[in-house]
C-alpha cells in the first residue's frame, strides 16, 4: 500500500518528530554550479535545534574533495555529523581488493569528465589509453551537457565484448553539471547491462549504505530519521529499503517530470512513486526552513 504523500513548503513544518536528517548533496544543496543558500540555511536551523544532520552522497567526489568545495562556498561543515560518499566507498573497496573488487585488475579506461579523479589517488591503478588494453570501464563524473548515451555506445558495446566490468560510484541515471541535468554514470550502467556487460557500483539505494549513515547516529532510532533526497529512485528507495521516512525535493532531477510550481504536484509525485515502486512521506519543490 503506497504512503500518503504530503506535500509541504517548508520543512519546519515537518521536522519537529525527527532527531537526525540524511541528506543528499546534488540537487538538494548543490545544483551543479551553486549551493542553494536556503537549503544550507535549513540545515544550519536543523542543527541550532539539535539534530543531526548526515550527508549522503551518490557523487563520485571523495569527502576531501567534496569539503573543499563547501569550504570555498562558505558553507559550514560542523552543520554536518558525517559526511559519506559513494566516491569515499569506492575508493576503499578498490583499496581493500575483496569481494567483487578482488581481481578485476589495474588498469582502467575512463569516461565522463575527471571531477572524480581522487578515486584513485594513492593506490596501483593505471589509466589506460586504449580500451583494449584495459582491465575495467570507469566513468568518473558525470558527461557534458547535451552528451546522451548514443555518443558513449561505441565504447559501451567495445567494453561489452571484451568482458570487462563497468565500474562506477553512485547510480543516479541523471546529474547537474554548470546547473543543468545532464546524463550520470547510472545511465550508463543501466546501457551496458541491457548490453550483457557487468556492472560494479556503489551508492543509494543500497541499502547498506544508509547503514553506513546509520552507524554515525548512535543511539537514535530509525524511526526519528529523515531522508531528504532528490532522486526517487536512489534517495527515496533507498529509504523505503532501510526502513526510514522520507522527503523528496520535486525542483530538481524529476522537475521535468514534476513541474516547477511551488506546491508539488501530489498526483505527479504519485505517479512518480508507482512508476519507480518507491514512495516518499513528504513532498517539497526545494528544502527551505
Amino acid at each position: 500500500m503506497m504512503k500518503m504523500i504530503k506535500p509541504i513548503v517548508n520543512i519546519s513544518k515537518v521536522i519537529d518528530p525527527f532527531d537526525a536528517v540524511i541528506t543528499g548533496f546534488d540537487g538538494v544543496l548543490y545544483d551543479g554550479r551553486a549551493f542553494r543558500q536556503e537549503a544550507v540555511d535549513a540545515l544550519i536551523n536543523m542543527k541550532r535545534r539539535g539534530k543531526k544532520v548526515v550527508l549522503l552522497s551518490n557523487t563520485p567526489l571523495r569527502v576531501e574533495a567534496l569539503a573543499r568545495l563547501m569550504r570555498a562556498a562558505q558553507v559550514p561543515l560542523a552543520v554536518f555529523d558525517a559526511v559519506i560518499t559513494a566516491g569515499e566507498i569506492l575508493h576503499y573497496k578498490l583499496k581493500a581488493g575483496v569481494g567483487e573488487f578482488s581481481g578485476i585488475g589495474r588498469a582502467y579506461y575512463k569516461i565522463g569528465d575527471d571531477s572524480a579523479a581522487g578515486i584513485f589517488s594513492g593506490l596501483d591503478f593505471e589509466p589506460a589509453d586504449d580500451l583494449g588494453r584495459a582491465d575495467f570501464l570507469y566513468m568518473g563524473g558525470t558527461a557534458g551537457v547535451g552528451e546522451l548515451i548514443d555518443s558513449y555506445l561505441p565504447v559501451l558495446e567495445h567494453a561489452a565484448s571484451l568482458s570487462m566490468p563497468f565500474v562506477c560510484a553512485g547510480n543516479d541515471t541523471s546529474g547537474y553539471r554548470d546547473g543543468e541535468l545532464c546524463v550520470a554514470a547510472g545511465a550508463l550502467a543501466e546501457q551496458y547491462a541491457v548490453l550483457g556487460g557487468r556492472i560494479m557500483t556503489v551508492g543509494k539505494p543500497d541499502a547498506r549504505i544508509f547503514e553506513y549513515a546509520l552507524d554515525s547516529l548512535e543511539n537514535i532510532e530509525k524511526d526519528k530519521v529523515l531522508v531528504i533526497g532528490d532522486n526517487i529512485a536512489t534517495d527515496i528507495k533507498g529509504a523505503d529499503l532501510a526502513g526510514l521516512s522520507s522527503a523528496l525535493i520535486s525542483k530538481a532531477v524529476h522537475v521535468n517530470f514534476l513541474g516547477e510550481g511551488y506546491i508539488p504536484d501530489v498526483a505527479k509525485t504519485r505517479e512518480l512513486a508507482t512508476n519507480f515502486d518507491a514512495s516518499p512521506d513528504f513532498i517539497i519543490s526545494n528544502l527551505r526552513w
